[in-house]
Order: structure tokens, then sequence, then C-alpha cells
């Protein structure tokens, strides 16, 4: 059972004397410093040996403002003492877009007791970049990186590697193994429908074709049925496995809203012998356009009842969010009950949902 309180806290880290690097970070951060951040799977372990129960975890996006930062600030403070995470991430923008404000408030939340797992990706990152990126994380006593390719810099379409730099996040996990050993924890991504650009737009006599493997994790969006193909889908699964064998002690899911894509993706995982925690990552749905536009960009599975609730509420924004509360509560049940360690909820920097999903479980 998962409550709302104490009782899913952390290991929290000791305390040392290590500053803090963002100019702007609260009086709490001077007062008070912490040690190295205990690893991620450290702690799952750890939890699962004592019979614990699951845990939850929170991602959070660097604001663009000023003002954003320091409600953040404030908002991170609020979340992690209602949810006690086991460890909050933050985003690294697209293209590098964040990199210095990424690092600063991955400092920041160490230094205010969250165990901090900050995102590292491949795009318009140097490989003198990356190290100086991990040395500061190293130096400030963060010790885990979720190690990612990174989509596009805004404005472009394709990805394409910086020179001098990695072309996947499979580059990034030898790097970190080969320069830094066992220093960081280090999450991977995983696609229970598919990467993205893995996910193919069908004809409707291809449609008609599909595999039933196929047909379990196929979106239609606009019309257009779009699928992992399962020859692709072995790729996918091959190239997961080359992650964890490099390096990786911890998957955390895409966003996803039909439980059993992700039951049936760690099923085969497990068949593939990659035997990591594995959290689900969870979109908490909170705006009808937002839902339509995440949906739309990770060529996401939407449930036939769920994509009728939408549509028949897309005007009424409350009742689109008290829906995102029920619905997120009876997907986290289903994936407790199929034995999932934790729940990781990507919070878009708010409150509501989240915690009403968690009070109802």
């Amino acid at each position: 059972r998962i409550v709302r309180v104490s009782s899913i806290a952390s290991i929290p880290p000791a305390e040392c004397n290590m500053p803090p690097s963002c100019d702007t970070v609260p009086e709490a951060d001077a007062a008070e410093t912490k040690m190295a951040d205990p690893k991620i799977v450290d702690l799952i372990k750890a939890r699962e040996g004592e019979d614990q129960g699951p845990f939850t975890s929170l991602e959070f996006f660097p604001p663009r403002t000023d003002e954003g930062i320091k409600n953040l600030y404030a908002r991170m403070g609020r979340m992690k003492e209602s949810t006690s995470p086991l460890f909050t991430d933050i985003t690294w923008g697209a293209g590098g877009s964040t990199a210095d404000l990424s690092l600063d408030l991955a400092l920041h939340m160490h230094n205010n007791g969250h165990v901090a797992n900050m995102h590292l990706t491949c795009t318009n990152m140097d490989e003198s970049i990356i190290r100086d990126a991990l040395q500061k994380c190293l130096d400030g006593g963060i010790r885990n990186i979720v190690a990612l390719r990174g989509d596009p810099p805004e404005g472009q379409d394709e990805w394409k590697a910086t020179e001098g730099g990695f072309t996947c996040a499979l580059d990034l996990v030898r790097y970190m193994r080969a320069e830094f050993g066992d220093a960081f924890g280090i999450a991977v991504a995983g696609y229970p429908e598919g990467h993205p650009t893995a996910i193919t737009d069908l004809k409707p006599e291809e449609v008609e074709a599909m595999s039933e493997s196929e047909k379990k994790r196929c979106s239609v969006i606009n019309g257009v049925t779009a699928v992992c193909r399962d020859e692709d889908y072995k790729k996918e699964m091959d190239y997961l496995k080359e992650k964890v064998d490099a390096g990786a002690d911890v998957i955390i899911t895409q966003m996803f809203f039909d439980p059993e894509v992700f039951i049936n993706w760690v099923k085969d995982c497990r068949a593939w012998g990659i035997d990591c925690p594995i959290i689900p990552g969870l979109m908490c749905i909170n705006a009808y356009a937002g839902f339509k536009k995440m949906v739309g960009f990770c060529k996401t599975r939407v449930p036939p009842s769920l994509e009728e609730k939408m549509e028949s509420m897309k005007d009424d924004k409350d009742a689109v969010k008290q829906f995102g509360i029920e619905y997120g509560a009876e997907v986290c049940q289903k994936l407790l009950d199929s034995g999932a360690c934790g729940l990781h909820f990507y919070t878009l920097n708010l409150e509501k949902v989240v915690y009403g999903t968690l009070d109802k479980l």
C-alpha cells in the first residue's frame, strides 16, 4: 500500500560540508549540506530486503523564469514532505538548453534532502562537456544519472550527433563506466511501446495483418494506426539489454496509458535476461491539450475507453483533472498488483493530480 506519508520515506543521505553551486539556492542550502547520495539501485534493493513495499519517485523540469525557479524550489519541498520520494529526477533540456540550470537544480535537491537523479543527454554535448557535468555531480555529492540520447534541439526534427560527442545512450553508459567506474548509479529509459522513432504508421491493409502482440501495443492517432513492428520491437529489446549489460542498473519507462502494455513488456524484459529494477513512468493527466500533445509526440497507445472519456469532457478543465486522478489511481493499482517496485511520476511541475492519485491508493 502506498500512502502519502513518511512510511515510504527514502533512506536519507548523511551530512557533509559540500557547498551548493547555485547562487540563488535558498538559505537551507547554505546552512546545511549533504554527503554523497546513495545509489537508487541500492535503495531499491534495501527496500526489497526489508519488505518495505513499493515507493514513489518524482520528476521535475527546469522552469524558464526566475519566478518559476522560486516556485519550483517551494514545490519540491512540499512534495518531498507530502510524498517522501525515494528519489527525484530533474530533466536536461532539449539540446542541452538547460544544462547549467539542470545541474544547479540537481544540487539544490541533493542539498535539501532529495536523492537527486539528474538526466544527462548526448544532444549538443561533446566529451569534454559530458565529463565536466559528471565531475561536478561527483564533487557535489550526486550519485545518480539518467543516461539518455535526448531529443533534437528545439526547432529541429532530426537528431544529429555532435562532433566529438556520443551517438546514443549506450555510448554514454559505456563512457561513464569506463571513466568513472561504479561511482554513479545509472538509469536508462525503457520504451514499452517502442521508441517513437521505431514506431511505424501503417497502411489500411497493414493494420489487418498485425500480429497479436502488435495489436496489444499499437496506437491510433487522428485515424492513423501506428505500431512498433515485431522485428523493430526485437531490436528495441536487444538495445535495452545492451544498455543494461554495459552498466545501467535501473530502467525508468517512457509514459504509457495502458497498464497491460507495461505488464507485458516487463515479462518480455525478463525473458530477454534484463533483470534490473524496472520503474513505470507515469504521466499525470492534468489537461486535455497537454494529454493530446504528449500522446501525439510519443505515439502513445490510448485505450478506447480512455479516448472516449477524454473527448467527452475536453471542455471541462476541472472534470479532466478529477478524471486524471481517478484514472491515474486505477493504472497505478494495476501496476502495483502486477508487482511493480514503485511509481515514478512525471509531475509536469504540478502537485494536485499526484497527491490525488496517491491518496486513492
